[in-house]
């Protein structure tokens, strides 16, 4: 698939129901005590850093985003679609929201002093991935927390009717531990923790709490 076919089909799906995920998600968080648990140690690992900005790269509609504030990160939003940042915008007014792209991530090498993709890797394709984690390594500072959360499973399957019924044209990858830390490796991170879940987040979700490693150039 072309790498502008893939993202211009996920910006356009989600610009679509951007109001309906928003209500999707709204309340997820209340029923996930696990994610919750892995939220909040990300938070106190860039505390124990020193603190610093805190990017929530695919942040959607800013749930997650805003749960960092609550925890105490200064945490801001990125997402590919400008539909999803107009409700971000909207539900939590005075949070700061951009329009943007992981695969080409537009912050300043170093200047991160933590990293969530909260179930926001989920439609990158695997030639993709590497690229991703080269951007997050690269902006993230050395020692820095890294948090992922994913889709547990082999292979992927096409979306075409999602959030309020709107037609969608969106691949969700699934992927193992293995695999997701074999890339992070390879990406200069360290992983430090893996957790499987059942969840309302995901029927099998997976989360990774890595670092970006000192010597990672």
């Amino acid at each position: 698939m072309d790498t502008d076919d893939w993202l211009d089909d996920t910006r356009a799906s989600y610009d679509a129901g951007a109001a309906s995920y928003a209500d999707y998600v709204r309340h997820l968080l209340e029923k996930t005590p696990e994610e919750r648990a892995i939220l909040a140690q990300f938070a106190e690992l860039v505390s124990a850093g020193g603190g610093g900005p805190v990017a929530d790269v695919g942040c959607g509609t800013g749930r997650i985003t805003a749960h960092l504030r609550q925890l105490g990160a200064d945490a801001f939003g990125i997402d590919l679609s400008p539909g999803m940042i107009e409700v971000a915008r909207r539900d939590h007014p005075g949070v700061r929201f951009e329009v943007g792209s992981m695969t080409g991530l537009d912050l300043a090498d170093g200047s991160m002093a933590g990293l969530v993709a909260w179930y926001s890797l989920i439609h990158i394709p695997d030639e993709e991935i590497g690229t991703v984690l080269s951007h997050f390594r690269r902006v993230l500072r050395p020692g820095a927390p890294l948090l992922l959360g994913f889709h547990v499973g082999e292979g992927a399957r096409w979306k075409t009717q999602g959030y309020g019924g709107r037609a969608m044209k969106l691949c969700v990858h699934r992927r193992q531990h293995g695999q997701m830390a074999t890339w992070l490796d390879a990406a200069g991170f360290v992983v430090e923790v893996r957790r499987t879940v059942t969840s309302a987040e995901s029927a099998l979700g997976g989360m990774l709490l890595a670092r970006r490693r000192l010597d990672a150039r």
